[in-house]
């Protein structure tokens, strides 16, 4: 058997080559990231014994993303760029939240890049490097624990809204999603894990189906299919009809919402009109319409909306009864808020793949 990373390390898998009754054991003691042990360099090891150690080592890579740049906002949020094993570079982001009972969002990406073109997103400008493997997105979420926390997994939220489009990338998210949540590792709650889309109806109706199913998160941003098509590409094989028509049968659990996002940019979709078809688009689902200021980048090209602006586009969404809440970014300072993800090296490693990379922003 290869080498394959630990993070993509599924329990039937390790229980096709461990000893026998040791599979939860192993994959338990691996997946403690947060309370790994120190060793004589300064590096974090898995809490396995001397026998078990030469075994997993023979068939496993214990090799975590590299934390590259930690660079700390001044709300406490915290941009991590990672390096991966060929050199390409990805961004997540830690929010810790200090409420009572403290807890963290995790933003972590699928994608070097992301193909969807979307104009207000700076990661767009990036065009796509490559797909993430499953082990490599686990190993975000674990690299992460072991910089800044929780020690308790049951405290973290997990959220794919970084670099990428996940939709794109389902198969590697999806099995990434299941180790995440498998009992005997991590032990992650699937409703505690969001998956935020541009809007793939084919992808919505396949995550359905999932086995292990985290919670929809579907970016609209505007309220036409011309108007869409214009910010978001995408919309051209994907209407907002059939997105529609895809968010009224996925199965919801018990108490589950579906959450619909809304970038409000200046002069461009925040009209009356505007709140009035997003209201009848949410009509007749689940829902909390999340609403987000959009989060300016150099050559962005487009206008952060007023506080009015955005009082006024809410209050006429609750007007037709709909559940809304009004995101405050975080981590916009170290670009590190919603659409502003980029790294400065996808050049090297689009030219490393073989491809021509876009100008940066």
């Amino acid at each position: 058997m290869s080498r394959q990373s630990f993070c993509d390390l599924t329990l039937a898998e390790l229980k096709q080559c461990s000893p026998p009754g040791s599979a939860e054991h192993l994959l338990g003691a691996l997946h403690r990231v947060p309370r790994w042990p120190t060793d004589g360099e300064g590096q974090r090891t898995a809490p396995l014994g001397r026998r078990v150690r030469g075994f997993v080592e023979q068939h496993f890579d214990l090799r975590l993303p590299q934390l590259i740049v930690a660079e700390r906002s001044g709300d406490d949020a915290t941009k991590l760029l990672f390096a991966l094993a060929d050199g390409a570079r990805v961004e997540a982001v830690h929010m810790p939240r200090a409420v009572r009972n403290p807890r963290v969002t995790l933003c972590i990406s699928s994608q070097v890049g992301c193909a969807m073109g979307c104009t207000f997103c700076r990661t767009a400008k990036m065009g796509l490097v490559r797909n993430l493997g499953a082990g490599e997105i686990v190993g975000q979420v674990f690299a992460a624990l072991l910089a800044l926390g929780p020690t308790d997994p049951q405290r973290l939220s997990v959220v794919f809204m970084g670099m990428g489009e996940p939709m794109h990338n389902l198969e590697a998210v999806l099995r990434a999603v299941a180790i995440l949540c498998e009992p005997a590792g991590l032990g992650l709650a699937p409703q505690r894990i969001t998956v935020s889309t541009a809007g793939l109806v084919a992808g919505i109706e396949a995550m359905s189906r999932a086995a292990v199913r985290p919670a929809l998160a579907l970016s609209v941003n505007a309220t036409t299919d011309h108007s869409r098509t214009a910010l978001m590409p995408i919309t051209r094989r994907n209407s907002l009809a059939a997105l529609r028509q895809a968010l009224q049968v996925f199965p919801l659990r018990s108490h589950e919402k579906i959450t619909l996002e809304y970038v409000v940019l200046a002069g461009e979709n925040d009209t009356e009109q505007d709140a009035d078809r997003l209201a009848d688009f949410a009509s007749g689902l689940r829902h909390n319409i999340n609403v987000i200021p959009w989060n300016a980048f150099a050559a962005g090209g487009f206008t952060r909306p007023s506080d009015d602006r955005v009082r006024a586009f809410v209050a006429r969404l609750r007007g037709h009864g709909c559940l809304v809440t009004v995101r405050k970014s975080r981590g916009t300072d170290v670009a590190g808020a919603c659409g502003q993800l980029a790294t400065d090296t996808v050049r090297a490693a689009r030219v490393a793949l073989g491809r021509t990379a876009p100008a940066q922003p």
